[in-house]
């Protein structure tokens, strides 16, 4: 007699058995990716990483992770810049000990000043720097001019003048020190520019459009406003060698000018500056509201600037 149980275990075992069977014979198939696009091995691995970080953002976790975290560790603290007047040499603090930096100094004490605390080992530029109130984007308040110091800047002008073969000899006889016309071209060609003023007349200027990107930068290209282009070279040598200068309003509304030389008299200083102030004044624009002149500080080279009374200038 066969027992009913037997032949239920019988069964159930052998259901069992084929299932294991079934499972162990399917094969499971590694996930496809794509050679590119967002289905491709990189891109999985970077949205893997994006949701990582959302998740930790989520959390609030903001803990480097990876190599970034020995780079964090070994990161020291903050460094902390010293102070502007630290920062200075010996010579220079020692200088500005002598000023208030909230003072306004008559014209006159503001020149003593600065050829007493000159710390240059050289004879040092005495500069004016003054703070205009203008906007130098509207046309009529880009101010430029020149100006005639009447003791000169205390340097040595070296004056080259591009003209005609028949003007070069009234040229040299004004104190040119270079003069030319083809021979004067082929020499900037070569970017030789031993010169700091260059006087052309204007049938040459054609020929100086190849050259604008080279004297345009330094300043060196000549320009009616300036004086440097006009048909009375001899006057225009002689008005360069004598101090005649070029200032002109940078982005900031400032114009920086040198006036002489700390070796010169302190007579001599005050006229250049009377001479300077003068000429700015004559280029005042006429559409400009309110004061002009908003702030003057003297200096000179490698100096601490001393702040002047405009009402003494």
């Amino acid at each position: 007699m066969i027992d009913k149980e037997s032949v239920e275990l019988e069964t159930t075992t052998a259901e069992t058995a084929d299932t294991s069977i079934h499972e162990a014979t399917v094969e499971v198939k590694p996930e496809k990716t794509a050679k590119a696009g967002k289905r491709s091995t990189k891109a999985i691995k970077e949205a893997e990483e994006k949701a990582e970080k959302e998740e930790r953002k989520a959390k609030g976790d903001t803990s480097p992770q990876g190599d970034s975290t020995d780079t964090a560790l070994k990161r020291g603290p903050v460094p902390k810049p010293r102070p502007l007047i630290e920062r200075r040499s010996k010579a220079y603090r020692k200088a500005a000990e002598y000023i208030e930096a909230t003072k306004l100094y008559d014209l006159k004490e503001a020149l003593k000043l600065a050829a007493q605390t000159s710390v240059s080992k050289f004879d040092a530029t005495v500069e004016l720097h003054i703070n205009l109130n203008v906007d130098p984007r509207q046309a009529d308040q880009n101010i430029r001019s020149t100006v005639i110091l009447p003791n000169g800047t205390g340097k040595k002008v070296l004056v080259a003048v591009l003209a005609p073969a028949d003007q070069h000899a009234a040229a040299t006889k004004a104190g040119a020190d270079i003069v030319g016309e083809d021979d004067f071209l082929t020499q900037l060609d070569k970017e030789q520019l031993d010169f700091d003023v260059l006087i052309s007349t204007p049938q040459m200027m054609p020929k100086l459009g190849k050259y604008a990107r080279l004297l345009g930068p330094r300043g060196l290209m000549p320009n009616p406003k300036s004086g440097t282009v006009t048909t009375k070279i001899a006057a225009a040598v002689k008005e360069a060698k004598a101090g005649r200068v070029e200032y002109r309003v940078d982005k900031q509304g400032i114009i920086h000018q040198g006036i002489g030389k700390v070796s010169f008299e302190q007579k001599a200083l005050l006229e250049n500056i009377q001479a300077f102030i003068e000429s700015l004044n004559n280029v005042r624009p006429t559409s400009l509201k309110g004061g002009y002149i908003k702030a003057v500080t003297l200096t000179t080279t490698m100096g601490p600037g001393i702040k002047v009374d405009i009402s003494t200038l």
